[in-house]
Formats: structure tokens, sequence, C-alpha cells
């Protein structure tokens, strides 16, 4: 079967290396992931992130409908309005996580919400159905394949979109979103990202996307999969399908250290049991560890105490920043403290490995 491929796919095809991602081809690098990696921490880098998806819901039941399909609150927001929330299934278990954005509309409320790559089909019949099933009026469009998205992150981000927009755009706090021409094209530009560094998420037609790349062209390092997953990494942020995944390895909020993104007071599907699970509490929790002997803990490594094997590794990699080897992962609540000594078994041996906090590195 052909993976999708990005709108801006032949404009960097032969600088960049190429991975399969959520059913999409996508670039993985560009010059090196360590390069990338620094150019986002120091200065300014740029993603083609147009694997993510963008569904739009309008109409008189539109935040009805978001209010019961999402686990935070949408009626806190307003236009221009961002929040990250919980797809949840009726145990509580995590289908996919999102960010939920209400757009300005003069004549209807209208959201716009981003599954991750692959699952915007998904997202969109599950909408359809639900709404369906509750009798809402409501319209559901899948328009990933209209949109491309950018992701332009680092110190020097504010400075580099606002000089490539007619509007201005630093008083933006984080999470907040306006309308702009980037580079021309008529955009929304959000104040939000995955890297941990202050930056910008820009959407805009797919025809156009490439004015948009041009804009940033020789001021961005263009960076890839590779080091958007560095980066992420550094930061505690959950991967979909890889640090919870309803199938493989299903987990709830409160177990994925995001309960935060619940609200009980809301009527969403997921929210008794979710309840039940906030008072009773978590058997397991995800934590950051930092591997103290040579070696990198990859997905699904073992984590041992005492010769036992108590918990699993989600993701892991060499830090860039650091200079040594971190991870994510789960354990018992018992082992979950700062500082307790836990072994990573990496090719069959047992690495000494510290539980820590995250994010390994402090949020720019």
């Amino acid at each position: 079967m052909a993976h999708r491929k990005p709108p801006l796919y032949d404009v960097y095809a032969a600088q960049a290396t190429f991975t399969e991602f959520g059913g999409w081809d996508m670039p993985v690098e560009f010059d090196s992931i360590r390069t990338e990696h620094a150019a986002v921490r120091e200065s300014v880098g740029i993603f083609d992130v147009s694997h993510m998806g963008e569904i739009v819901v309008t109409g008189p039941d539109a935040t009805a409908l978001m209010q019961r399909l999402t686990s935070n609150d949408v009626r806190d927001l307003t236009p221009g309005d961002s929040q990250y929330a919980m797809l949840t299934d009726e145990s509580g278990t995590i289908v996919d996580d999102t960010i939920v954005y209400q757009l300005p509309d003069a004549e209807t409320t209208r959201y716009l919400f981003v599954p991750n790559a692959g699952h915007d089909e998904e997202a969109y019949q599950r909408w359809v159905d639900h709404r369906d099933d509750w009798e809402l009026d409501a319209e559901i469009r899948n328009e990933t394949d209209a949109w491309a998205m950018l992701a332009v992150q680092g110190p020097d981000a504010a400075d580099l979109v606002d000089a490539a927009t007619d509007a201005d755009v630093t008083p933006l706090s984080w999470g907040e979103a306006t309308y702009a021409d980037v580079g021309g094209v008529r955009s929304w530009v959000s104040r939000t990202g995955y890297t941990g560094e202050d930056g910008f998420e820009i959407l805009c037609p797919s025809e156009e996307v490439d004015a948009v790349w041009a804009a940033f062209a020789d001021d961005a390092t263009p960076c890839g999969l590779g080091a958007r997953d560095t980066l992420r990494t550094e930061m505690g942020y959950l991967l979909s399908g890889q640090d919870f995944d309803p199938v493989e390895d299903p987990r709830n909020p409160y177990e994925a250290g995001v309960g935060w993104t619940v609200d009980l007071d809301t009527d969403f599907v997921g929210r008794d049991a979710l309840a039940t699970i906030e008072r009773e509490g978590v058997a397991e929790t995800f934590v950051g560890l930092t591997l103290r002997e040579r070696g990198i803990a990859r997905h699904g490594y073992e984590i041992v105490v005492d010769g036992e094997v108590v918990g699993h590794v989600t993701s892991g990699t060499m830090s860039p920043t650091l200079g040594e080897a971190i991870a994510l992962g789960y354990v018992p609540v018992e082992h979950a403290d700062p500082g307790t000594d836990v072994d990573v078994v990496v090719r069959g041996q047992e690495k000494r490995a510290e539980i820590v906090a995250t994010p390994f590195i402090e949020n720019h």
C-alpha cells in the first residue's frame, strides 16, 4: 500500500532521508539529528508536520459534540484559544491525544482538532458515528489533505515568524492562535509546539505551502522527525502509539501523567471510568529514567528492580542536550519516586538507571 506524501515532498526530496510514520513518508533528517536538535534548542528550526490530521467541527451542536468526545472542557475556549485533551474510550483508555482550537467564526461555533498521524479517518468516523447516535446537529469535515502544517521552533522563532507575517504575532500567549498572512499565504498561526521551545505551528492550504516554507528557508534549519523525537523525549512529552496505545499498551490519562487534561465535571466518553480511577488511584505511572551505564534504553525494554521485571520503557534516546541516555516508561507507583534505583535490560544486560523527574531539561 502506497504511503501518503506531504505536500512539500518534492521540494525537499533530494535533501532529506525519509521514513514511514503513521502511513506517511516523512523526512526523518536533513543534515543530522544532532545538528537539527541543536538548531531548535539554540536558534530556530522548521519542521514539516503535515502528517498531523485536521478535523473541523461546526454547527449548533458542535460544542456539545466536542464536549462529549474530548476529556477537557471546551467551554473554557474562546475564539483563538486551544487546549490539550485526550480522546478516551468507555474504559478511560486513551485512544489518541489532540489539540482543540476554537476558530473565529461570526456565524457559527467552529472547532479544529488535530489527531495524530494516520488517525484522521478514525477520528472523523468516531465523530460522525457519535453525532448520529446522539442525534446532534453538527457538520464534521476531514480536511487533512487540504492543509499543510509547519512548525517553526526555537528561541529565535518569534522574531522569524513575526517578520514573515502581516500581523504582530508576538503578543500571542502559549496556546493562542490567529489568522495571518505568512509569506503572502493566509494561514492559521498558533503559538504551540512539541519541542519544549518557544515556537509556532502554521496551518496553510496544501497547494500554497511552498511559499510559506520559502519564507523561512534562508533562516531556519530544516528538521526531520528524528530531531522532533529527541526534542519531545527530553521534555517527557507523550507520543501516540508509542507511550500509549489502546491495543498494544492501553493507558489511562492518570497513568500517563496527563490527568490534568481530564475535567470530571464534563460528561465525555470514559468519564465515569476515569472518575473511579481518579478516586482509587493507579498501580503504575509514567516516569523518566536516566541510564548510569553505557547503553540506550529502547521501546519495549524491561525495567527491573532486584532482578524482577516491574515495568517497561516506551521511549528512549541519547539526549543531544545532556549527552546521556534518557528514557520514558511505566513502573509501579512504589518505584516511581525520583532518585529510585532501577535497572534496564539492554540487549540482555541489566544496566543501572535512575528514576528522574521530567522534563529532563528546563523548558526554555
